[in-house]
């Protein structure tokens, strides 16, 4: 059964999507198998997380360092990771959850089972990793989405092709593709987001995630794989949805499914925050994210 609760707060962005400015970081990176991680912290039980489409693991640096933060006592060694086809992960294999949840397990070790958090297309594959494999999972957040179909592709659709209709060879600065993109995009905080995958190659650019993929994956990638984990029991770990007030993924309707796939759930509403609830209200999302942690492992 879900339970549920909102806060508020009023954190900052940087109003892009990306958490640390510039993309650096004086972590450690990695090349896992096929998939790219960046780890922070040394001590603690371990907390990973998964970005949402058109993302990458860093923009989890903001959160992953706070909750990182060794001068607290409730530190935790943190897990960043590129989902296939976006950031420096591999472009090859199938945009499909099971698939994807699978390569995510291979980063996890049953000996120590982990908190996994997953926002949106994120927060899909965590759902469905946690049901497949609940033995790496210790407990888990799912922020802004819901384990069910969405049949509005048509936004993300505008992306791909904006995105794939952008000249590239005709940019000399960051800034030009930003201009060049501000008609089909006109919200900069989401234009921001998506060139936030732009990096330079040479002296011309190039996309660091597979658009002609992951474009043609849409249809998948709305969806929810019902069919295929039909025989697969629920997750009975600890649950804890967050949702952004402004947002419209978790609805009342949602409620069925959710308790089918997850029994032992909780839902939070961060006020004043949208789709990216992590990124708009930052200081509040650690805030609800710590609390969750901090619960005995069978609460829920």
């Amino acid at each position: 059964m879900v339970s549920t609760s909102s806060t508020d707060g009023n954190g900052s962005t940087d109003g892009n999507g990306s958490t640390d400015g510039n993309g650096s970081t004086d972590d450690s990176h990695a090349t896992d198998g096929d998939l790219h991680t960046m780890a922070i912290g040394d001590t603690g039980s371990r907390v990973v997380f998964l970005h949402g489409l058109f993302g990458q693991g860093r923009n989890w640096t903001q959160i992953g360092k706070a909750l990182a933060d060794p001068s607290r006592a409730d530190a935790h060694r943190v897990l960043l990771v590129d989902l296939p086809h976006h950031g420096r992960s591999t472009w090859e294999g199938e945009v499909e959850y099971l698939h994807m949840a699978d390569q995510v397990a291979g980063l996890l070790d049953a000996d120590d089972p982990v908190a996994l958090v997953g926002h949106s297309l994120g927060g899909k594959v965590a759902m469905v990793l946690a049901l497949r494999h609940p033995e790496l999972v210790e407990r888990l957040c799912v922020v802004d989405v819901s384990p069910v179909a969405y049949d509005r592709l048509s936004q993300f659709e505008g992306y791909v092709a904006a995105l794939q209709g952008l000249d590239l060879g005709s940019f000399v600065r960051r800034a030009d593709a930003e201009a060049a993109l501000a008609e089909a995009v006109p919200d900069a905080t989401v234009r921001g987001f998506l060139l936030q995958n732009l990096r330079r190659d040479g002296d011309g650019w190039r996309w660091q995630v597979d658009l002609d993929v992951l474009g043609a994956a849409l249809p998948e990638i709305g969806g929810w794989p019902a069919d295929r984990l039909a025989d697969t029991p629920p997750y009975r770990g600890p649950v804890m949805w967050v949702a952004g007030a402004r947002s419209d993924y978790i609805q009342p309707a949602y409620a069925e499914a959710m308790d089918r796939w997850f029994p032992t759930s909780r839902l939070v509403t961060v006020k004043d925050a949208g789709h990216w609830v992590h990124s708009e209200q930052p200081e509040v999302f650690v805030q609800v994210l710590r609390h969750f942690l901090d619960l005995p492992p069978t609460a829920g």
